[in-house]
């Protein structure tokens, strides 16, 4: 896909990800309109996947961790509209005895989710196990994971940082959703991050910085990325974002880090978002 595409797709992604939330009557949208932009991009332009034969191993093909699992809804609608199960499920989000939980759960079976991810802090452990099996297999596909800022409060996530880096998991890209919002206020404010890409740097990581919600910028960090994979260093991407983006009354505004926009508020928001793909 062009980027004009890809952008079309996020548009929708959007679209689904409010209406989605909206019929649950919760959920946690800023975060998901946030980083759409990139789960789009890697799904429908960078990554070798084959959705009609998912598979918990993923031999041979590229895999997705979303740490963050409270932003599901957008990963739900983008695995909907690249193949991976009806489009229709998506009306069933947070239902009782669906597969569209309210954090991704492998209890339902769902394809294209490989962990629960209710818990912050884990999901980069999870890939860098994926990781380092892919290379003891020999395959040379690639594991890639999107973290919270928020998220990046939790110990664990260092602690995976040099362990990656201290056994060379080169075959791995990660991400970070830097869009400065958690649900108590500001990160900078809650618990700050400082220097973002000094810190993953001095941890032994590559890092590339490109703007979020610019699906071209996206696609040129990730083919940065890509061209240093296999040479002994993990590789991060800080994508400064914007919480609630797409939606004016949204924007950069913690309160809509876990509230379901209601009837009038979905109304206004789905103004701002033309049907490009078609509803479920």
């Amino acid at each position: 896909m062009n980027v004009n595409e890809l952008n079309c797709v996020a548009t929708q992604v959007r679209r689904d990800v409010l209406r989605m939330i909206n019929g649950a009557g919760s959920g946690h949208p800023g975060g998901s309109l946030s980083c759409t932009d990139y789960i789009v991009s890697l799904y429908f332009s960078e990554m070798n996947v084959n959705p009609e034969k998912f598979t918990m191993k993923g031999e041979n093909e590229d895999v997705f961790y979303l740490s963050n699992g409270h932003v599901c809804p957008a990963l739900y609608s983008v695995l909907a509209r690249r193949g991976y199960y009806p489009v229709s499920e998506l009306a069933t989000l947070r239902k009782f005895g669906s597969r569209l939980q309210g954090h991704p759960s492998i209890s339902h079976g769902l394809p294209g989710i490989r962990m629960a991810s209710g818990s912050l802090g884990q999901g980069l452990s999870v890939a860098i196990g994926h990781a380092l099996a892919k290379k003891l297999d020999g395959d040379k596909s690639i594991v890639y994971t999107l973290h919270g800022d928020g998220e990046l409060q939790e110990g664990q996530i260092w602690e995976a940082a040099m362990f990656a880096a201290a056994n060379k998991v080169d075959n791995l890209i990660s991400a970070v959703d830097y869009n400065h919002q958690q649900i108590d206020g500001r990160v900078e404010q809650v618990v700050s991050l400082g220097d973002l890409k000094a810190k993953w740097e001095s941890f032994g990581w590559i890092v590339f910085e490109c703007n979020g919600n610019n699906i071209s910028e996206i696609l040129v960090a990730l083919k940065k990325a890509k061209s240093m994979l296999f040479n002994g260093k993990p590789i991060m991407i800080l994508l400064h974002t914007t919480m609630g983006f797409g939606v004016d009354f949204m924007l950069d505004d913690c309160k809509w880090h876990g509230t379901a926009p209601n009837d009038e508020q979905l109304s206004a928001a789905l103004k701002q978002l033309p049907e490009t793909l078609g509803d479920y």
